[in-house]
C-alpha cells in the first residue's frame, strides 16, 4: 500500500488525480486484504483486536484520507484569497465537529486505552450504547468491527485537518510575498544585496528535506518551538523551492522504518565530522 501511494504522489503532483488514483488503488488494496481475513483463523482474541484496532484501520484512513481530499478539492471555489480562505476554514469546522461529537471515543483512542477492546475491536461482540455508527449496520460483520472505522476516520481526520492547514498557510504565505513585493520598490534595505533567494535550490531528496525539518521543529530551535508544524512546512518550501506534498505522509514512513530512522541526520553528523577531520589536518 505505501509504496504504491508513494509512487502515485510522486507520477502526478495535481491534488485532484492524486485522489482519484489513490482511491482506485485503495479499493483494490483492501478488497485483497479482505479476502485474506476472510480465509485467516486468528490465534485468539488478542489478535484479532491487534488486527482490528492498528492494522486494518490504517488501510482503511487512506480510503478515507484521499476520498476526502478528492471531494474538497473539486468543491472548492475560484475566486478570491479570501473566499478560498473561509472555504477552508469551513471545512476545518467540520472535522472539528467530528472529534467534538466523538470525543469519548477519540480520548479512549488517544490515551492508549485498552479496557473495552473485546466490544471496539471484536467481531460480533457490539454495544449499542457505545455510540455506534450507521455504516457498521450496513458493513459485513466478517470484515468489521464496531469502531475500528472510527479509528480510521480518526486517523483520516488528522491527516485532513493537517492537508487543509497546510492549504491555508501557503495562501498566507501568497498573501504575504504579494505585499512583501508592492513593497520592494521602496525597499532601500542593502544588508543581503547580492543574495538571490531562488538561488538557494534544495537538491537532496524530498525524504531527506522532511526529516530534517521534522528534527527542527521538534527541537524547539525556532520561535521556542511556538510554531505550528504547517506553516514550518510552508516556509521551508517557499524557502528551497520545493513542493513537500503530503509531508506527514513522509513522516509516517520515516518513523516506520525498520531500520536508520534518521538516515539523512546521521549523514549529516558524519560529513561533519569528517570536515571538522579534514580542517584539524590542515592546522
Amino acid at each position: 500500500m505505501e509504496n504504491q501511494l508513494q509512487t502515485i504522489s510522486l507520477q502526478h503532483h495535481d491534488a485532484i488525480v492524486v485522489a482519484e488514483q489513490s482511491i482506485i488503488a485503495m479499493l483494490k488494496i483492501i478488497t485483497s486484504l479482505k479476502k485474506f481475513i476472510l480465509r485467516y483463523k486468528f490465534s485468539d482474541q488478542a489478535e484479532e483486536i491487534l488486527f482490528f484496532k492498528h492494522i486494518k484501520p490504517q488501510f482503511m484512513a487512506q480510503l478515507i484520507y484521499h476520498n476526502r481530499i478528492l471531494h474538497i478539492h473539486t468543491q472548492k471555489p475560484q475566486g478570491s484569497r479570501k473566499k478560498i480562505y473561509k472555504y477552508w476554514l469551513h471545512e476545518l469546522a467540520k472535522l472539528n465537529r467530528y472529534f467534538h461529537n466523538n470525543h469519548e471515543f477519540y480520548k479512549y483512542h488517544r490515551t492508549g486505552s485498552n479496557f473495552l477492546d473485546h466490544k471496539y475491536f471484536v467481531r460480533g461482540h457490539y454495544d449499542v450504547k457505545l455510540n455506534l455508527d450507521t455504516y457498521y449496520f450496513e458493513a459485513d460483520s466478517r470484515f468489521c468491527t464496531s469502531h475500528d472505522y472510527k479509528v480510521a476516520k480518526i486517523m483520516a481526520h488528522h491527516s485532513i485537518k493537517m492537508h487543509i492547514e497546510g492549504q491555508m498557510a501557503l495562501l498566507n504565505q501568497e498573501a504575504a510575498n504579494a505585499g512583501s513585493n508592492s513593497n520592494a520598490g521602496n525597499n532601500n534595505n542593502t544588508d543581503n544585496a547580492g543574495i538571490n533567494q531562488s538561488a538557494f535550490i534544495w537538491t537532496g531528496s524530498k525524504v531527506s528535506l522532511i526529516e530534517l525539518m521534522y528534527a527542527i521543529h521538534a527541537s524547539g530551535a525556532i520561535n521556542n518551538g511556538q510554531v505550528e508544524l504547517h506553516l514550518f512546512a510552508a516556509y521551508f518550501q517557499k524557502t528551497f523551492g520545493i513542493d513537500l506534498g503530503q509531508f506527514h505522509r513522509t513522516f509516517i514512513e520515516i518513523r516506520e522504518r525498520k531500520t536508520g530512522r534518521t538516515k539523512f541526520l546521521d549523514m549529516l553528523k558524519t560529513t561533519l565530522i569528517n570536515r571538522m577531520d579534514s580542517a584539524d589536518e590542515l592546522l
